[in-house]
């Protein structure tokens, strides 16, 4: 066959295509369980962070296994549920997309219980949208079950300096001795408000500056995941 035909030229891109593509197979195969490892060393720092405990990669499953005394599954009418998954292996997002099929009797939510310094803390992960895509967090409360001890947020495509700042300390400090529920008992959740929160208001923290959507975002990602929580939370309490 002559190399300049135009036969033997598709056959040398056919085969280099396909060289190519079993090279990728045999790579993603490969570095799926590192991929696999690494998610959940990060997921495992995020909730550590929500506590102020800040780990290096190599260390996050030593502190993770160190703090975290206990891993709950609840249904959603807030009663612990043993034998069925992980808390740490669910993903909320399929729990909360359960609504839209109308599942909910099989919605599943993980809780993560803290001992830090001898007192508890108890760690819910949430998860919403912000102006371009997801965002997530992890949020803990002390023992009271009602004032926020700490929270760790993320994002997957916000812009930098306007809704990306849900990421800095600046931002997740707000939260830190905000309450959930009202002097009553009621759940309230925390609002982000669009031009400043007064001191005074337990329930409120400043929106960022330019980035409505993404604030208001993480107004309904409270709101939407600690609801499912609270039947367990009054329950305890009381």
């Amino acid at each position: 066959m002559h190399k300049d035909s135009n036969k033997a030229t598709f056959l040398f891109s056919s085969g280099l295509v396909v060289f190519i593509a079993i090279l990728l197979s045999v790579a993603a195969i490969s570095l799926a369980p590192y991929q696999a490892k690494n998610i959940r060393t990060e997921k495992m720092k995020n909730i550590l962070t929500s506590i102020s405990v800040h780990a290096e990669t190599g260390e996050a499953e030593q502190f993770f296994n160190q703090y975290i005394t206990k891993q709950i599954v609840l249904n959603n009418k807030g009663k612990e549920v043993t034998g069925k998954v992980a808390a740490f292996d669910i993903d909320l997002k399929k729990e909360l997309d359960k609504i839209k099929i109308g599942k909910t009797d099989e919605q599943l939510y993980p809780l993560f219980i803290c001992n830090k310094g001898g007192k508890s803390f108890y760690i819910i992960p949430v998860l919403g949208k912000g102006l371009w895509g997801p965002i997530w967090g992890y949020v803990s409360l002390e023992g009271d079950m009602n004032t926020i001890y700490g929270a760790s947020f993320g994002h997957k495509s916000e812009t930098p300096g306007l809704g990306a700042e849900i990421e800095t300390e600046k931002f997740q400090q707000q939260f830190i001795g905000k309450k959930i529920f009202d002097e009553s008992g009621n759940f309230v959740s925390v609002t982000v408000i669009k031009g400043g929160a007064s001191p005074t208001n337990l329930h409120g923290v400043d929106a960022i500056s330019g980035a409505t959507i993404t604030s208001n975002g993480v107004t309904e990602m409270f709101k939407r995941t600690f609801s499912n929580y609270i039947p367990y939370f009054k329950n305890k309490r009381s």
